[in-house]
């Protein structure tokens, strides 16, 4: 199933143990935008789909690619911890640069995982299945996506410029043009829902919305900002028709409160809070202590 990605992921092999930088790979591995979290996203957005077809399609498609990602990234941890020193005294004793890099390295790694990649991020942190989305809602769905794949292509650019191995940044090179895929994707899988006419924004679109509080919020921008030159105001956000095509943007420089200050009301004694009816009681303790 994954015969093109493990034809790249035997290619790129490293040119020999780094330790120190297959603790930073797990970040996209096992991090909160790694793959373990796009792969799961995707594919339980796909299950949950209630539109049989090309949507569906296209999620199940995508999460089964991204589950290859996560062991193309799990291999080439694997490869980067392969004779790697085990202790401070062997790698000082290969080279003294190596024994500064091993100061890096996970123990994790070698302890928990026998040499292996671990579902956890760059701190050792495990994964979290409560990073994954997958509302029910395609266009709030699509939305994440591209945010998912901006986060994690923004990560594996940087990684790129963390390594000289020409190994580890060819597999870093695909990672970044699937992710370019993938952004383009969903934005056009949203411009789809779109065209289909099943979704629009505001997501939801179709909960009925109070006509009252349309005119007066949906689409005020509301400056609370200390700056007095009001810069806000030149934003695409303050003036002209909003993006959803169904209001245009008003700046409001002075927002006014809409209700009285909240008071709240004493609390209940058997909970043992600070109330209102207490500060009586320590103002005459205090004077009586004074006199």
């Amino acid at each position: 199933m994954f015969s093109h990605i493990k034809d790249l992921q035997f290619e790129a092999k490293p040119d020999g143990p780094d330790a120190a930088f297959a603790r930073r790979l797990q970040e996209i591995l096992g991090g909160k935008w790694g793959e373990m979290t796009v792969a799961n996203q995707y594919l339980y957005q796909g299950w949950n789909c209630r539109l049989p077809g090309k949507y569906k399609d296209l999620l199940l498609d995508v999460g089964t690619e991204e589950m290859g990602h996560v062991e193309m990234i799990a291999t080439m941890i694997t490869r980067l911890l392969e004779n790697a020193p085990l202790s401070l005294q062997e790698a000082a004793d290969d080279n003294p640069m190596v024994g500064a890099i091993y100061g890096g390295s996970n123990p994790a790694h070698f302890i928990h995982g026998g040499g292996g990649a671990l579902p956890t991020d760059s701190n050792g942190v495990p994964w979290n299945a409560a990073f994954i989305t997958a509302s029910g809602n395609l266009m709030a769905d699509f939305q994440l996506n591209v945010t998912a794949e901006a986060q994690g292509r923004l990560q594996v650019s940087r990684l790129f410029n963390m390594t000289d191995d020409p190994g580890v940044k060819q597999m870093l090179r695909f990672l970044l043009a699937r992710d370019t895929m993938h952004q383009n994707m969903w934005m056009a899988a949203i411009e789809q829902l779109k065209e289909d006419g099943l979704e629009e924004m505001p997501v939801p679109d179709a909960f009925p919305d109070s006509k009252e509080f349309t005119e007066q919020f949906s689409y005020t921008y509301l400056d609370f900002s200390p700056s007095p030159d009001g810069s806000a105001a030149e934003g695409r956000w303050a003036a002209g028709p909003a993006p959803d095509g169904k209001g245009e943007f008003r700046y409001d420089h002075s927002p006014r409160a809409h209700a009285p200050e909240p008071v709240l009301p004493p609390g209940d004694p058997r909970l043992y809070g600070t109330n209102p009816g207490m500060a009586g009681k320590v103002v005459n303790k205090v004077k009586s202590k004074l006199t």
